[in-house]
């Protein structure tokens, strides 16, 4: 029994979900190792190894791991498969002469953990599909509402909030079709036995009428999976390097939603803040602080989970020959604290996504700020087309531009509007009732509001079930 007494992993108690945890729980794990031993003895009943009662009595005993009893032969024999072996064949006298006919460990473990990458790839996408709806519910909430854009951390033109979450949502959904694709496409080793080559099952299948291609196919089709047509001792790692790949572009596309919110809940931007609670306590020294705890939170395990595919590829890398056993340590760490790592990653996005507090007073003093800056090149271009000198009117509004620049930096309200009206060099190419016109922040979003909206559907269309 663990307890807070010795080292626990933090993802052990305090990041990922109990739905994830179970997943990769060692329970789970022998679960499906008895499950895929069980597929195989219901194929060799097909082909008369097996009999009917003898499967019956291991079905009966499926269910009954018995991790204390496991422990105690792996302390003995140091194979963690094989003492789940014995202590299965113990609690099923009838079936379990007839388990593992045939197999290598890794028939049973691979096949076992393709079954489980799958499971965990399809809770990633449920939480996937929920921020993705919380995320297209906010575009459209805010599709409409100005706001300042930013480029190089500089006030640049306005956009709207809509259209800057749909740039978070565009990432997303590219990263809900790669998860999808790579939950459809994970496959099992099969059962082909110590080097890939299926001999000890054609030995064991002599005169029976059954093959071992045909065994394999009984016994995958029993699991529900579809197998490598090729592996060696083991399935190719390099399908886990591209499950982590998935991951580590989900945990990118997360960062940089929390590494924005961050900077537009400080005090200069003051924009966005993510949501807190009542009693929630920001500092221990500082009782104002409302630090964005769970933005940081998503950027710090984010960039765990973007260090990760470079160890699957390492693994996959030195897999020499037909298999080393170095892959199997660097895999009992990686995959389960990298789903652990996405999982907690999502719920952390969906809490901020539901509660995502905007501030339309800053957004309004950040426009009235910076805004009147994006009308210069449309009253340049009117100017122009009046018939007024283009570079001698660019010359002019820079003089303009540059001294309310001053006036913004020192604090005080931007003077660029009053400025231009009341130069005559400028109302002489454009009336003032135009100049008031192309001034106004909705004249400078374009067609913003409408691609945010339509992203919303297409987040709905996609992730429809």
């Amino acid at each position: 029994m663990f307890t807070h007494e010795t080292y626990l992993s933090p993802f052990t108690w305090r990041y990922g979900s109990a739905e994830m945890r179970r997943i990769w729980s060692e329970a789970h794990r022998r679960w499906l190792w008895r499950r895929v031993w069980i597929a195989l003895a219901r194929a060799q009943m097909a082909a008369g190894l097996v009999r009917p009662e003898q499967l019956m009595d291991l079905e009966a005993h499926a269910e009954e791991i018995r991790l204390e009893r496991a422990e105690q032969i792996e302390a003995e024999i140091g194979h963690d498969l094989m003492a789940e072996l014995l202590t299965f064949a113990e609690q099923a006298p009838q079936g379990g002469p007839v388990l593992h006919l045939g197999a290598t460990s890794a028939d049973i473990e691979d096949n076992a953990d393709a079954i489980r990458l799958r499971e965990a790839l399809g809770l990633i996408q449920e939480r996937l599909r929920e921020v993705l709806h919380a995320l297209a519910e906010a575009i459209e909430r805010w599709a409409d509402v100005p706001c300042m854009a930013w480029t190089h951390l500089q006030p640049a033109e306005p956009t709207t909030v809509g259209y800057r979450l749909a740039l978070y949502a565009q990432d997303l959904l590219e990263d809900w079709e790669e998860i999808a694709r790579c939950r459809a496409a994970v496959r099992g080793k099969g059962f082909k036995g110590a080097v890939g080559t299926r001999a000890s099952y054609a030995v064991l299948l002599d005169g029976s009428g059954c093959s071992a291609a045909e065994m394999e196919a009984r016994a995958m089709a029993e699991l529900g999976l579809e197998a490598f047509p090729v592996a060696g001792q083991i399935y190719p790692r390099k399908q886990d390097w591209r499950v982590l790949n998935a991951l580590a572009s989900l945990g990118l596309s997360l960062y940089k939603l929390a590494f924005d919110l961050r900077l537009l809940q400080s005090p200069p931007f003051g924009e966005w803040s993510e949501p807190f609670g009542l009693r929630q306590v920001g500092s221990s020294a500082m009782p104002f602080k409302r630090n964005p705890v769970l933005a940081e939170r998503i950027n710090a395990l984010a960039r765990y989970l973007g260090a990760l595919p470079l160890m699957l590829w390492e693994t996959a890398a030195h897999s020499l020959l037909e298999r080393t056993l170095d892959d199997s340590a660097i895999r009992r760490i990686v995959l389960p604290e990298a789903f652990l790592a996405a999982d907690e990653i999502l719920r952390l996005a969906l809490r901020i996504l539901r509660g995502l507090e905007i501030h339309e007073e800053a957004l309004r003093r950040n426009l009235e700020r910076y805004a009147p800056f994006a009308a210069l090149e449309p009253i340049m271009m009117m100017a122009a087309r009046a018939g007024a000198d283009r570079q001698a009117l660019h010359a002019r509004l820079r003089e303009h531009a540059m001294a309310a620049w001053e006036a913004v930096r020192s604090g005080a309200p931007n003077p660029l509007p009053e400025r231009l009206a009341g130069d005559p060099e400028v109302t002489r190419w454009v009336p003032p009732e135009t100049l008031q016109s192309l001034l106004e922040v909705h004249r400078h979003i374009g067609d913003a509001p409408e691609r945010a909206r339509a992203m919303a559907l297409e987040i709905r269309r996609i992730t429809a079930r």
